[in-house]
């Protein structure tokens, strides 16, 4: 049980990092600080200094956490300090599912785990205009609109194009036909399709924009006066939209038991190859990656009784008694019919030696041919999904030791993001100080790839299944990031705003929010099939935001 609950990302890894940052904080170096000192070779080294070197006394973050002026430092420790906030990140994450695992839909889930998910970026924001006087605050708050907008975006460009791409499927009269791709990267006849609840999920999204719709209102009218009130006005519309999202999901919980069954089948998976990998017959794996083939004749003839050269249910149930799946009781035929789904192409609910092959990669391709890893990462994503009649039949083990588990896990995420949330912001301002970069496009760019990194590379590799369901699946996640970026984060942002007195100039960094959650709403809201080439429009959106924030602010003079 001690190595089912295994720590992921391992433990060493971020007691390595702090002790590290720990004695970054002890070190100290002279400054040049008077470039008369130094014998000219006749070529002007300002900018080298600048980049390299520390010009000026910096202002260590708690008073002993590492700090530097120069870019070269500065992009070390966003480096560093980005990483122990996808710890963060990591860890919420893995505590929130084993926490839903435990006690289902309703309350806690539709509450409490919602915003553990969007914490890390709520924190950016939050201490990115909390410190120091308005005037220092006004300044530094574009990191937590950056990094707002970054999200936002990331997960609605890059990670929605991609899940796209390795998600689709060849599409016959606007419907994907599940894992077949014979047409290759054909924009019209190539490509995804989801359930009619992911629109409702884009419905929901397209809503969440509402308060940035009402904190421009004095700027699109032209009206100077008010600005203010409209700030405390958009904060309470957001705050309301968190809540009616929130108690949404408590009282229709169709988004947390989607989620359930997206993690179900991971478990399901991970626990029958490992049980195959850990036999005497051999691993599942050669050296580059690719499937043993002799191995997997070997289990092939030894789970075929009747050596008829065909897999039945019977002897598919006879291998899943043998398997012990971590910390939850699934009933047999339930994950039978799991596993006819993936591997029966013929549909004849018997499985031949080629579908069983062609279903061992597909699952090896999704556990990134590491067995072992992706097994102790699915030990915690098993699901308890209520009253739902395909999805019953599960018992938790040992709930006391998982839930102090999960609490350990929450705790310690807050912990690192409270931490370092600070310290990433200094660094961020000390960057674009020491490089001219406007700090907007630093925290757009770097921040979004520390706080949701994780959650999109895992919708692209479930997206990779090519299948209606782990399609849906993938995107509804997707808009529910979005979501909670628009309502939670924002009220975050708007609550700083009005408390602090500052003043709101952000309205090229609004109105690309807007572009993007409008033409993917719009997307999500009114069709269930997704061609490839509407991935390439995702894709477009991205260095148009980009491009469109430096212009209205840098030429129009918008800010």
């Amino acid at each position: 049980m001690a190595a089912a609950l295994k720590l992921r990302p391992k433990p060493n890894i971020l007691t390595t990092s702090l002790a590290f940052l720990l004695l970054c904080g002890c070190a100290y170096a002279r400054l040049i600080s008077d470039p008369s000192d130094l014998i000219s070779d006749g070529v002007s080294s300002t900018p080298f200094l600048r980049l390299y070197a520390a010009d000026e006394a910096c202002e260590q973050t708690y008073g002993f956490m590492p700090c530097t002026t120069s870019g070269i430092g500065s992009l070390f420790l966003i480096l560093v300090y980005g990483y122990l906030m996808f710890l963060a990140a990591t860890y919420l994450s893995a505590g929130s599912e084993l926490l839903l695992e435990l006690l289902g839909p309703g309350i806690v889930g539709g509450l409490f785990l919602p915003i553990l998910g969007a914490l890390p970026d709520a924190l950016l924001i939050l201490v990115s205009g909390l410190s120091g006087t308005p005037e220092v605050a006004q300044s530094q708050v574009s990191v937590g609109m950056g990094l707002l907008a970054g999200s936002t975006v990331m997960l609605l460009t890059l990670a929605w194009g991609t899940c796209i791409i390795v998600g689709k499927c060849d599409l016959e009269n606007s419907m994907a036909i599940d894992s077949t791709d014979t047409k290759g990267f054909s924009l019209t006849g190539s490509g995804v399709c989801t359930d009619i609840w992911t629109s409702y999920a884009g419905i929901i999204m397209a809503i969440s924009v509402i308060p940035f719709v009402v904190v421009q209102l004095p700027q699109v009218l032209n009206i100077n006066s008010g600005r203010h009130l409209v700030v405390l006005i958009a904060l309470i519309v957001s705050v309301g939209l968190l809540l009616s999202y929130c108690l949404y999901q408590v009282f229709q919980p169709w988004i947390q038991k989607r989620k359930l069954s997206y993690v179900k089948h991971k478990h399901v998976m991970a626990g029958i190859l490992k049980h195959l990998d850990s036999g005497p017959l051999g691993k599942l794996c050669n050296a580059d990656g690719t499937a043993n083939k002799v191995v997997l004749k070997k289990i092939f003839t030894r789970i075929d009784d009747d050596n008829d050269g065909i897999l039945s249910r019977v002897e598919l149930k006879a291998l899943i008694i043998g398997i012990h799946f971590n910390e939850i009781t699934f009933d047999e035929n339930e994950v039978v019919d799991r596993v006819l789904k993936d591997f029966d192409t013929s549909l004849d609910s018997k499985i031949d030696f080629n579908e069983f092959v062609a279903g061992v990669e597909k699952w090896l391709q999704e556990a990134r041919n590491s067995i072992d890893d992706f097994h102790e990462e699915t030990r915690r994503e098993h699901a308890l999904l209520g009253n739902q009649d395909d999805e019953s039949g599960e018992a938790i083990e040992n709930a006391r030791w998982i839930s102090i588990k999960a609490a350990l896990l929450l705790l310690l995420g807050t912990l690192i993001a409270a931490s370092f949330a600070d310290p990433l912001v200094d660094a961020v301002n000390s960057f674009s100080a020491a490089t001219s970069i406007p700090t907007f496009f630093i925290s757009f760019i770097a921040l979004p790839l520390a706080t949701n990194s994780s959650e999109a590379v895992s919708a692209i590799i479930f997206a990779s299944r090519k299948k209606l369901r782990s399609a849906s699946l993938t995107f509804s996640e997707l808009y529910g990031a979005v979501t909670m970026n628009n309502v939670l984060c924002l009220s975050v942002f708007l609550a700083l705003v009005y408390v602090r007195g500052l003043e709101w100039n952000f309205s090229s960094e609004v109105l690309v929010i807007l572009l993007v959650c409008i033409v993917m709403g719009v997307f999500a809201s009114t069709r269930t099939t997704f061609p490839l080439w509407t991935s390439l429009v995702a894709f477009m959106l991205y260095p148009i935001s980009l491009a469109l924030v430096y212009v209205l602010d840098f030429v129009f003079g918008w800010s």
